[in-house]
């Protein structure tokens, strides 16, 4: 007998036998649902014997039949008052189990998330996805099909979304194209390295979102719970349905502040902060203002996260302010890596060392940060070196940069969208969804191999707007994206290791090196980040504008 866990409370199971009953009492349950008609096979008990055998094990038994792919609102019901009457655990079983995976799923609708519904079933080997608008609706049945229909449904209005929106209109001005987002703000988050490190000020980089979707762009504002692709449909929390002929996913990432024992508890306090938040990033530069002495540790978790290099760029950038202010002889700077080198591009690895060397920084691979106590002010780090047993290592600190652990978020974990990590399976030149023809995805959310930055996002734009032009009228994919990704180090406060490459750490320069050579610090690539990218963005990328990132033709080698 395999049952499989949904929740501490409830599991589910395939058809069981009668001599299933001694396992089952001694797994723990103390009640059986059974949602499987009588006779629907020649080789199944009767609910009457499972009872019987029950009830002499000392569990109870209730009966739930339900038709074969037809869950009736009153199915549900019927579910909910055998859950709320009988003692827990109770396993629940059918036929294969899906049946009370799925009466589950719709009993839970009222009190919990779509998402955790789905990652709960997804986690017990079902999935949920055919009946999420259902779940989205409290649990009832939708009467309605659809709440309006676009040519193009873009999920996410960041960098990646409305850029895609603008160079989509501008090629194709009257289709008609809708964002989706719950947001009500818009942030250049590449602005935060410097508000931490005292050059910009935090209101600086942030605007209202309705002043950014582009003009005749509809802009639903409002969170995603589902998607149906095989219907063309996203599911809007509160069950509003949005139909589209082709959907572009561009939601970014989550960062998963609570993956860290304690760390939500002490964000903000206790000397614990992150440029990875609007918030947070000014608390950065208070900290550095304000020490003159002692431990500064700065963390970086497993890859994936978004721009790798922004941990590190905190870390020079108040070296560099302890260093001009004469105190840095004081300070004990540390970089807790969770991986075992510096950067992943081995060509920048050498300009990077020599401010390890200045800063005097110490330099800790393999260590994770598990655990936090911002009160003691102690930091625990998994140290798991190759070919070593894992230890734990606590560390105390006066000040630490946190960078959070990073997934997709929940909703598109669990969608049909994923691949078997959680992120949107996409073709990494075209990227086009490998299953759905119809669908493209770009920025933090896919999984092609690029580092995951705002530049690399201002590449995608225009090849995901190129190739769905194409689709429109009838073509195949016609341009690619290479990988480019761009990290601009802030070594100190005035140069910049300007590193730029592509799939497999190929380096993909901008600029001849005359004018700026990206392996060595420099006063332009400064100039470049802290007075012209920001225009750029906010001017030229969420514009449609495609400033050096014209789409590259599609090689035919590369082609799917």
């Amino acid at each position: 007998m395999d049952s499989n866990k949904i929740t501490d409370k409830v599991s589910v199971a395939p058809q069981i036998a009668v001599n299933d009953i001694e396992t089952i009492k001694a797994a723990g349950f103390k009640a059986i649902i059974c949602n499987r008609p009588d006779g629907e096979g020649a080789d199944q008990p009767t609910f009457e014997e499972i009872q019987k055998a029950a009830r002499e094990a000392g569990l109870e038994a209730a009966y739930v039949p339900v038709q074969s792919g037809k869950v009736t609102d009153k199915n549900v019901e019927e579910f909910g008052a055998a859950l709320k009457e009988l003692p827990r655990p109770v396993l629940a079983y059918c036929r294969t189990g899906t049946r009370s995976a799925t009466l589950w799923s719709l009993h839970e609708a009222v009190k919990r998330p779509l998402p955790e519904i789905l990652a709960a079933t997804k986690s017990a080997g079902y999935d949920m996805n055919g009946v999420a608008r259902r779940i989205a609706n409290g649990g009832r049945t939708p009467t309605e099909t659809g709440d309006a229909k676009y040519d193009v449904v873009i999920v996410g209005a960041g960098a990646g979304g409305i850029a895609t929106a603008s160079s989509l209109i501008s090629r194709k001005s009257d289709l008609s194209v809708a964002i989706i987002d719950p947001s009500d703000v818009h942030y250049y988050q590449p602005g935060w390295t410097f508000v931490g490190g005292g050059v910009f000020q935090a209101r600086d980089t942030a605007k209202t979102m309705a002043s950014l979707i582009p003009q005749g762009v509809k802009w639903i504002n409002a969170a995603v719970a589902a998607f149906e692709p095989k219907n063309n449909a996203v599911i809007l929390d509160g069950c509003r349905v949005i139909k589209y002929d082709r959907l572009v996913v561009a939601p970014g990432l989550k960062l998963d502040w609570d993956a860290v024992e304690g760390l939500s508890d002490t964000l903000g306090r206790n000397g614990v902060t992150s440029n990875y938040r609007y918030d947070l990033a000014p608390y950065t530069w208070q900290l550095v203002q304000e020490m003159k002495e002692g431990c500064a540790l700065f963390t970086q978790p497993p890859m994936p996260i978004k721009c790798a290099g922004a941990p590190q760029k905190a870390m020079y950038l108040s070296a560099d302010a302890w260093y001009r202010r004469g105190v840095l002889k004081d300070i004990d700077v540390q970089f807790m890596n969770a991986g075992g080198v510096l950067f992943g591009v081995k060509e920048y690895v050498p300009a990077l060392m020599e401010y390890v060397k200045k800063y005097d920084a110490t330099l800790n691979f393999f260590q994770n940060l598990v655990s936090v106590d911002g009160d003691a002010k102690k930091a625990t780090f998994k140290v798991a070196k190759p070919d070593t047993e894992p230890e734990m290592v606590t560390v105390d600190f006066d000040m630490m940069h946190v960078c959070p652990p990073q997934t997709a978020p929940d909703f598109i974990r669990v969608s049909p969208l994923a691949d078997a990590d959680g992120w949107v399976d996409v073709d990494q030149a075209t990227l086009r969804h490998k299953t759905f023809d119809n669908i493209w995805s770009l920025g933090d959310v896919m999984n092609a191999p690029n580092a995951k930055t705002m530049a690399a996002a201002r590449k995608q734009a225009p090849t995901v707007a190129e190739n769905i032009c194409a689709d429109i009228d009838g073509g195949s994919p016609v341009a690619q994206y290479d990988g480019y990704g761009s990290c601009p180090l802030t070594v100190e406060r005035g140069k910049i290791v300007l590193a730029e490459f592509g799939y497999g750490g190929a380096l993909k320069p901008s600029f001849p090196k005359f004018v700026i050579d990206g392996t060595k610090p420099s006063r332009a690539a400064w100039f470049l980040k802290e007075k012209m990218l920001p225009s750029i963005y906010w001017q030229g990328m969420l514009k449609g504008k495609e400033w050096m990132a014209k789409p590259e033709d599609l090689k035919v080698e590369t082609a799917k």
